[in-house]
Parts: C-alpha cells; structure tokens; sequence
C-alpha cells in the first residue's frame, strides 16, 4: 500500500482506507477563479448547477455543470455565507448582513425564517444544514458584526455564540449547544445518530479552539449531548464540511481538505493551492466533491458517493 503525496494529484495518503476513495488519475480542476472568498458551496442536482458564495463581494454565484458557465445568482445577497439545500430543493441561506436565515422559494420570493433568538437579533448565522424531518440547524458566530468587512458592524444582542434549531411545524428557534468560542460549519452523520459541529474561535483567539465536536441527537431528534472533540485541525482551522455515506468527514483547512474517518482517525488529504473554506458533495451521482478555495471554486472526482 502506498503511503504519501501521489505526484500531480494533490492526493495525499495517511491511512490505507483513504486510497479508495479516489480513482488514482483524478486531478483537482479549477472551475472558476474570481472571489474575494469563496464560501458556502450547494448543489442542486435537479438543475445540474451548484450556487456559492463570494461573501465579501456580497454575492452569490452560479456554476453550470452543462456548460462550465459562471453567473451571478443573487447580487446584493446580504453578504450570504453558508448555503444548503432542503427536501423540496429549495436554497437556504445564512445572511451576515441581515443577522437572518433565509429561504429562497421556487418562484424567486425571500422567506426569512430566523432573525432572532429569545427577543434579540441573532450575531450573524454562518453555516446551515437541514435534518430528514424537515428541521433546519444553524451556527451563529459573530464574524459578521464584528468587522465591515463580511458584514456591518453592530453590537452583539445573544450572551455568546452559539447553535441553534428551527422547529420544522412551528418555525420556533431553540437553542441547542451554547458552549462554543464561534461555531461554524455543521454536519449530520448519514444515520443522523450525530451532529457534528466545527469551533473555529481560533480565528480570534490563538489559544481558542479549533476543532470539531460530535454530539448525540436525542430520540427525538430535537437536542443535544455529548459534544466531545473528536478532531483538531493541524494546518489553520475547521471551516465548513461533509460527511459522505460511509460517514467520513470532508472538511476544510488552511492546506486543502483533510478526509477523517468517523472516530476521528485522520485518512489523508486533497491539497488546494488556495485555503478552503468550504465543500459539498455534486454531481449526478454525488461523487464529485466541489471545493471553495479562498479566490476559486475546484471540484474533484472520487470513488466514494456524498
């Protein structure tokens, strides 16, 4: 077996297991360059193109699978962050600008479904995800308040920052985990036995976190418990990620993406000249992993399925 960076690939391998997930010819194409930063990539496979974010350009962007062709999606965008796709394949949307969440309808209408938490006006939600049964999960770091740079300036309303849960019947926004420094992205396990949460406090603070956390979902599947530090990031921090069937994470750092098994066992590597921020699973069989570099957006083809 072998072990170490495959020339030309941007592959690098550190466990056997990481070895099958890539076909050994693929390379990392760069789709589109052009961003300020690249964030919050989505894909949606009815269409057959994937929307990001080009977060201080407060934008969002549209890459075509058909035809390689870029456009601006949204412009003005509220300086959109993280993206998601729900069950019906409608966009969600974390806004710095307007401290909200946010659903883009298929007719084009905006429907907010949080700005607020306990009276108060939520930091400025970062990443975004939604559950089987409908409920949507979302992290509310204070990156976009605390600069005019992804964001406006204004003064912190919560206690902290903290992770939060929309109620798919009633729309209500509950608090689920307020310990973190910032969190940021967030992902399910496939089964939904767990909820996985990146700190990226080290951003503001060297002695901060940065790590990622899995959390038990209750029976119900509305609360959390548990939290440990499965994983600590050794180039930058942990940005956003995703967890694909066989429940590996896919998550960004300051080299590229690192591959990490379920039980936190670091895999191996895809390295991309640029930081990454953020990544998603497309394609028509979900095996092309899309890669939001600082400047750029890549994609890379796998053995494995998102």
């Amino acid at each position: 077996m072998f072990y170490g960076q495959i020339e030309g690939s941007g592959f690098e391998v550190i466990d056997p297991e990481f070895a099958g997930c890539f076909v050994g010819h693929a390379r990392l194409d760069r789709l589109w360059t052009g961003c300020r930063w690249a964030e919050g990539p989505a894909w949606f496979g009815g269409g057959r193109y994937l929307i990001w974010s080009d977060l201080p350009n407060d934008r969002l962007l549209r890459w075509d699978e058909t035809d390689g062709s870029v456009s601006v999606f949204r412009h003005p965008s509220g300086f959109a962050n993280g993206n998601t796709v729900d069950g019906q394949g409608r966009l969600i949307t974390c806004e710095h600008q307007h401290r909200r969440i946010t659903r883009t309808e298929h007719d084009g209408r905006i429907t907010v479904l949080a700005d607020q938490f306990d009276g108060k006006r939520l930091n400025s939600p970062n990443d975004v995800v939604v559950k089987s049964d409908g409920s949507i999960w979302f992290t509310d770091p204070d990156y976009g308040i605390i600069a005019d740079y992804e964001g406006a300036r204004a003064t912190r309303e919560q206690s902290g920052c903290h992770v939060y849960r929309i109620d798919p019947q009633s729309g209500s926004v509950t608090q689920v985990a307020n310990d973190f420094h910032h969190p940021n992205g967030l992902a399910f396990s496939p089964d939904e036995r767990w909820l996985y949460i990146a700190d990226s406090g080290f951003t503001e603070d060297p002695t901060a976190p940065r790590h990622i956390r899995r959390f038990d979902l209750s029976d119900a599947g509305n609360s959390l418990s548990g939290g440990e530090a499965l994983m600590t990031c050794t180039a930058g921090f942990f940005d956003g990620f995703r967890v694909d069937q066989a429940g590996r994470l896919w998550t960004s750092s300051a080299e590229g993406v690192h591959c990490y098994r379920a039980d936190g066992q670091l895999l191996g590597k895809v390295h991309v000249p640029e930081m990454v921020s953020n990544v998603c699973f497309g394609g028509a069989q979900r095996n092309r992993l899309f890669i939001c570099g600082t400047t750029s957006l890549y994609a890379i083809y796998l053995k494995i399925n998102g």
